[in-house]
């Protein structure tokens, strides 16, 4: 697996914060010497907050020599200090790597913990987008090429789009997704933020057409020199067309033609990656929803090695509440403590 080559992180933009803040969450500001730690606050009932920093903290500093860590530890003190002033239990963090995450381990001398599960894929797969479309096209899999081909002679249409009327369509389809494979969906409300906060020239949506339905439809957000997928709905009527492959060509051309450089296709799970701690139904079920999304995905460049963080850890501030929040998640623990 490969580190991050790619620059400006949409989850610590100005433009994500203003968004976690249209649907109603409290959000924290912090930048300081090359530091960044912007974050969302969660209330838990009974256990109190948390401060969550989606892909971050950022450094950008190697965390090699003495004067960095020095600084590093500085700011994680500074963050911390910040976060107790909200009262939070502990900080869940998403560092970029594992050298940043050596160097705030270092820097804290309390518990820096995994977290019990991850906020945002670990695994995903980030395509350089800079080679000609021919060339792009010739390193897909045949199999690839061959839907988008397809989805074109089919006569399957693809526009990007705000319009209200396809905003709607598109809800429908991920209410419609999001019950066939039993997966829970943000709000419809939520979604509709992504339009009413952020603008067109960074949000788009993105929809496959075909005689006259809406069978496919992606929210794509353009921000620095990357372009990321990040919501998709499809029908279940029309698979034979192979609408989604087409759909996705059509948003790296757009990509590609707006001078961005990567294609942010989120979250993958290779082999390698698999989950390992969960029951024989709940793995087979996992393992083939995502080796169908990987296979999806790694079939436009399938060369392209997939990009690997950390994970989520916390930085553990208080561990009384720590340790009751972990108690909590597991619900034979409160059973067997009422009736012991």
């Amino acid at each position: 697996m490969k580190e991050m080559n790619h620059t400006r992180e949409l989850l610590q933009s100005e433009n994500w914060l203003a968004f976690q803040a249209s649907v109603g969450r409290e959000i924290i500001r912090f930048s300081s010497d090359d530091f960044l730690a912007n974050g969302i606050i969660h209330r838990l009932p009974l256990v109190g907050t948390y401060l969550y920093i989606p892909r971050g903290p950022i450094t950008g500093n190697s965390q090699q020599s003495t004067g960095n860590k020095q600084q590093l530890r500085g700011n994680i003190q500074k963050l911390i200090e910040e976060a107790k002033e909200k009262n939070v239990k502990w900080i869940r963090i998403e560092p970029q790597n594992e050298e940043v995450l050596q160097g705030i381990k270092e820097a804290f001398d309390g518990g820096v913990l995994r977290a019990p599960h991850n906020m945002q894929p670990k695994e995903i797969f980030v395509m350089d987008i800079t080679k000609d479309e021919e060339m792009l096209l010739a390193q897909m899999k045949s199999k690839t090429r061959y839907n988008i081909r397809l989805a074109e002679k089919r006569g399957v249409k693809v526009f990007e789009t705000r319009e209200e009327k396809y905003i709607a369509a598109f809800l429908d389809l991920i209410t419609a997704t999001s019950g066939r494979k039993g997966i829970t969906s943000h709000s419809r409300e939520y979604y509709k933020k992504f339009f009413t906060t952020l603008p067109g020239e960074m949000c788009q949506l993105f929809v496959a057409e075909y005689e006259g339905r809406i069978i496919a439809a992606n929210i794509v957000i353009f921000y620095g020199d990357t372009v990321t997928y990040l919501h998709g709905g499809t029908a279940d009527e029309h698979r034979d067309v192979m609408a989604p492959y087409l759909l996705q060509w059509e948003q790296i051309r757009v990509a590609k033609a707006r001078g961005h450089y990567f294609y942010d296709f989120g979250g993958v799970k290779t082999a390698s990656n698999q989950h390992k701690a969960m029951s024989k139904n709940q793995e087979s079920k996992n393992k083939n929803d995502w080796n169908g999304i990987t296979r999806f995905k790694v079939g436009f460049s399938p060369q392209t090695q997939s990009t690997m963080y950390p994970g989520a850890y916390d930085i553990v501030l208080d561990a009384r509440a720590y340790f009751f929040y972990n108690f909590l998640r597991h619900p034979k623990n409160i059973i067997h403590s009422l009736f012991r």
